[in-house]
């Protein structure tokens, strides 16, 4: 983890510019995909076919876009994004954490190529990185699920142990545990994005030891539908998933990607494209919050949004000491506020977690 956070680091230091020319107006800029799940996962890819969608609205026909979905991360990926860059697009969005080397491989073949990988950190003059804040919207989804359960268990389903779901992990846990001294968190991990199956299970595991609130950091609605056949509640996770309101869901933390996909789409067409990473959140409407469905009661949803426009606006950072790691050792001291760079490249749980995180 340490070389993870020490080019964590270099990445949000360093922005590499590149002197590129305007996209030729006489044909479109082709623009490829590389998506984890199917787009009709309902969540994560979903979430970002929107984007591309909004990408053909917003261009017309100055723009062609085409995806590849269903990919797996590792050697499938290399080739898929090969493909892409054989045919001709030269801009192409690799949308998942472990794309990332794959992405770095190709566009070493590829340099008149503009790669975008999501959610990794490694760069190239011709590749840059994005990613969300998902813990600051956790921290609100953490703060509704103190204050609903009646069990004083609520769960979490993770899909790998990296530190962008750590993170999540520990700002739900934090901010339940603000508002109920008494909870405790249980994780399962699934080892996968999206496999419906697994996190069935996964959410199985958590009601038969009492869980009676699922948060999750994977991609389908089966989580939610375990839930409602329990009893339990749970939130949408990267988009809506407003088929499962009022109850079981009820919330989501939402991906709002495509803001950020126009951006970099106009910035190669107007000659301005660069590598650089960027982490937005809920201030920079990346991140957004679903609603807020009447299962909940007023006064929660109400602190619920009031932590939300906090976030927001920055007058609060949802890993804001103190706080010790799970070991006991001090982390945070009173009123210090994680660096990108710790949070980069976190490999701990917080103090109350009782679980481990896998090797």
């Amino acid at each position: 983890m340490n070389r993870r956070q020490l080019l964590a680091s270099v990445a949000a230091l360093t922005t590499i510019s590149l002197s590129v020319p305007a996209w030729a107006q006489n044909e479109p800029l082709k623009v490829g995909f590389i998506y984890v799940g199917p787009v009709g996962d309902g969540g994560w890819t979903y979430q970002h076919d929107q984007g591309r969608q909004a990408i053909e609205a917003e261009f017309g026909d100055r723009v062609e876009t085409t995806f590849i979905e269903s990919v797996p991360e590792g050697a499938d990926a290399e080739r898929a994004i090969t493909q892409l860059a054989l045919a001709g697009n030269k801009l192409i969005f690799t949308t998942s954490f472990g794309f990332m080397d794959a992405t770095i491989n190709v566009a070493q073949k590829f340099p008149d190529v503009k790669f975008e990988h999501a959610t990794g950190y490694k760069r190239a003059d011709n590749v840059a990185t994005y990613d969300a804040r998902f813990y600051e919207g956790r921290a609100v989804m953490g703060t509704i699920a103190g204050h609903m359960t009646e069990s004083n268990k609520i769960g979490y389903i993770g899909s790998f142990p990296i530190p962008e779901v750590i993170q999540g992990i520990n700002s739900s846990y934090i901010h339940a545990k603000k508002v109920n001294p008494d909870v405790e968190i249980r994780v399962v991990w699934a080892y996968s994005w999206f496999d419906p199956a697994k996190e069935a299970d996964a959410a199985a595991a958590l009601i038969a030891e009492g869980v009676d609130v699922i948060l999750q950091h994977t991609d389908s609605t089966a989580p939610l539908a375990k839930a409602q056949e329990a009893g339990a509640i749970g939130f949408g996770q990267a988009s809506d998933m407003s088929n499962f309101a009022p109850n079981p869901r009820v919330s989501s933390i939402i991906d709002n990607w495509a803001p950020y996909y126009l951006d970099r789409v106009g910035a190669v067409l107007d000659g301005t494209w660069e590598s650089k990473a960027t982490w937005a959140g809920i201030g920079d409407g990346e991140v957004e919050i679903g609603e807020i469905t009447d299962a909940v009661p007023a006064e929660v949803k109400e602190a619920a949004l009031a932590l939300k426009d906090q976030i927001g606006s920055g007058e609060y950072h949802p890993f804001t000491g103190p706080l010790n790691k799970a070991d006991g050792s001090e982390w945070l001291a009173e009123g210090q506020v994680a660096t990108d760079e710790e949070l980069s490249g976190m490999n701990f749980f917080v103090e109350g977690i009782t679980a481990q995180i896998p090797e």
